[in-house]
């Protein structure tokens, strides 16, 4: 997994209506990038759940959030809709910034190993700088612990 300081890896991928979003169009904002291992099953929505309730407050931090899984675009319109979600969610089924960021690994599940995408969030500055890793996070508190990070009490 990527370290505090790093550059953050540039990546372009389609967003649920299919455009491509690079990580490059955030230039000169933070950038809240999410993690996930997969839409509609319930951590994954509560977790997108959350950053929705917040999405104003990240608005007003000048920080955009994305969500990144390797659910297809047709996949993330359905659970954007489903749910109201305000932000950008990002399809990656060939894995380019999920391994990227090293957050496909290892897990155990009920004593099964198997790879997949470790929930994880990065904050990335303005100049596109790691400046906060937070890997294995809970869907619950995830989106609290970043504002709270952004707004510096963390």
């Amino acid at each position: 997994m990527l370290e505090v300081g790093t550059k953050a890896p540039g990546f372009t991928l389609p967003d649920a209506e299919g455009n491509l979003v690079s990580l490059a169009d955030f230039a000169g904002k933070r950038v809240v990038l999410y993690f996930y291992p997969r839409d509609n099953t319930p951590g994954c929505t509560r977790q997108a759940c959350a950053y929705a309730g917040a999405y104003e407050e990240f608005k007003r931090m000048n920080a955009a959030v994305i969500g990144i899984s390797k659910d297809s675009a047709a996949s993330h319109k359905k659970f954007a809709e489903k749910h109201g979600l305000p932000f950008i969610l990002l399809s990656d089924p060939e894995l380019t910034a999920i391994q990227g960021y090293g957050v496909w690994q290892e897990k155990k599940n009920y004593g099964k190993v198997s790879m997949g995408v470790v929930r994880s969030t990065f904050v990335i500055s303005e100049d596109g700088v790691i400046e906060r890793v937070m890997p294995k996070v809970k869907p619950d508190t995830n989106a609290a612990e970043v504002l709270a990070y952004l707004k510096g009490e963390k």
